[in-house]
């Protein structure tokens, strides 16, 4: 069978290509590292999914009929263009859609075709449909368009409170034994001279997230640091309902990305919190199917697929996805 989907989900850690037939049967998945091109540039983007569509589909290949690539990074409209056009020269689709990754966890969400997405992972993003279709974005460019939020930003909180609870000029917590631990030192100044000296990657703090979400149900400094996440998110999704005259509305408000999981309890009980103080009518919920799904699904719709051919879609990249991760 022909592919009339090529879905792509391009992260800040990883990137998920899949060629998806009409009837929703996944004909190929093909995962491999990030294709964010704030990170790997406009070339080193294009070139990550070449190399995934030939993994998908070795050999000569017939265009699919859409294509709908969303990644981490397309975030101002120039480099939204910028991406559309190296995609459109290589003919990978006769149709081709580029957009931000935040819109594969709305349409993975909900079939309602709106509402208001959040995702977490490296770093945070925000968008918001209306019903109307008009929508609301955030340039997301990290510090300097005022983003905080993310793994690396929650990594880089701990490591900096645990130097601090080490020399005193900070609050002690249990921070200070566990963030050197995770990379199998003794403490924060032995970790804060490794990466200074470049034999720790700086991103590498993003493998302290994990540690505070669990020191976080111990320790004050850590609630802390998950509670300024909290926060955030609730932030993004106030603008957001705001700036589409939502706030009065029943708003399905979708969670996806690493730091937004099921069982993170702290931060989501946070998070559903901050927004019953926003608008009684958002109701957060977190994706459960991975963000690829969406961008199948924003496929199969453009070629007005059937409610039949969205399941088996949803059903098989799910379980692909999931051995993927085993």
């Amino acid at each position: 069978m022909t592919a009339a989907v090529l879905a792509v989900d391009g992260g800040n850690s990883k990137t998920d290509l899949a060629l998806v037939g009409i009837d929703g049967a996944v004909l190929a998945l093909a995962t491999g590292p990030q294709s964010s091109p704030h990170h790997v540039g406009l070339d080193g983007s294009i070139a990550v999914l070449e190399r995934l569509l030939e993994e998908a589909a070795p050999g000569a290949r017939p265009a699919a009929a859409v294509g709908h690539l969303l990644l981490a990074g397309a975030d101002l409209p120039e480099e939204e263009a910028a991406l559309q056009a190296a995609v459109a020269e290589r003919g990978w689709a006769a149709r081709t859609t580029v957009g931000n990754d935040t819109f594969a966890i709305l349409r993975a969400g909900t079939e309602r075709g709106w509402g208001i997405a959040v995702t977490c992972g490296a770093g945070i993003n925000c968008v918001g449909v209306a019903p109307d279709g008009r929508h609301a974005r955030f340039p997301a460019l990290g510090a300097i368009t005022g983003d905080w939020g993310g793994g690396y930003d929650v990594g880089l909180a701990a490591l900096s409170a645990a130097a601090r609870s080490e020399d005193g000029r900070g609050p002690a917590t249990t921070l200070q034994e566990a963030v050197p631990a995770a990379f199998g030192l003794a403490t924060p100044q032995e970790l804060a001279e490794a990466i200074h000296l470049e034999r720790i990657p700086l991103r590498d703090v993003t493998e302290l997230a994990p540690v505070v979400l669990a020191e976080a149900e111990r320790d004050d400094v850590a609630a802390g640091i998950v509670d300024q996440l909290a926060f955030e998110v609730v932030a993004f999704v106030r603008v957001a309902a705001t700036r589409l005259g939502l706030l009065d509305a029943p708003v399905d408000v979708l969670l996806g990305g690493g730091m937004l999981r099921p069982g993170h309890a702290r931060l989501l009980a946070a998070i559903e919190q901050g927004l019953a103080g926003v608008g009684s009518g958002l109701f957060a919920r977190v994706v459960s199917e991975p963000p690829i799904v969406g961008a199948a699904l924003l496929g199969l719709d453009e070629l007005g697929a059937g409610l039949e051919a969205q399941a088996r879609v949803r059903r098989e990249l799910t379980e692909m996805r999931s051995v993927v991760d085993v």
